[in-house]
């Protein structure tokens, strides 16, 4: 009966680290969580009604000036914007609205509209986990793409097809 009480955390430990080394050495990206998002119409933005039943596509994103990774994607914005005639809707999450207009009267707006989520309301019908995060809005309203994290060169390669797909 001692011996089974003694080998019991250990034998938890065996399962445990078992659990951890597949998960590690399985492949699956822990970042790529999915989103409940993809495949449903976009929630509604009042502000920015007109730009979601533009008949074009649109990438909505949520950001802040305090987002040190919302800064090292928002040149892939600009550049979307100024090459590509991308429509993008900007929402501030939990920022302060001035703080978001000087960040964005320094590094330049490639927004279309933005918008101010100071109390994360809009944040929970979009599914947001935190800032930055990105959706594709295809021409018929339908959310098509979700990025959790900044925008890279890599995922421009997955955005601008559907981009210019629906223009």
């Amino acid at each position: 009966m001692n011996r089974t009480l003694f080998l019991l955390p250990l034998m938890m430990l065996v399962i445990l680290t078992g659990f951890f080394g597949w998960s590690l050495l399985s492949g699956r990206d822990p970042a790529s969580i999915g989103s409940v998002m993809i495949g449903r119409p976009a929630p509604a933005l009042p502000f920015a009604d007109a730009l979601l039943k533009s008949g074009k596509p649109v990438l909505v994103n949520f950001f802040a000036s305090w987002c040190t990774p919302c800064l090292a994607e928002h040149p892939l914005f600009t550049r979307l914007k100024e090459r590509e005639g991308a429509t993008i809707i900007g929402i501030a999450w939990k920022d302060k609205p001035e703080a978001t207009r000087a960040w964005l009267a320094k590094l330049g707006d490639p927004f279309a509209q933005v918008a101010f989520d100071q109390d994360g309301k809009l944040a929970l019908d979009w599914g947001l986990s935190g800032v930055p995060e990105t959706y594709l809005i295809d021409a018929q309203g339908i959310v098509r793409l979700h990025f959790r994290g900044p925008l890279t060169e890599r995922d421009l390669a997955t955005i601008l097809p559907l981009l210019k797909a629906g223009s």
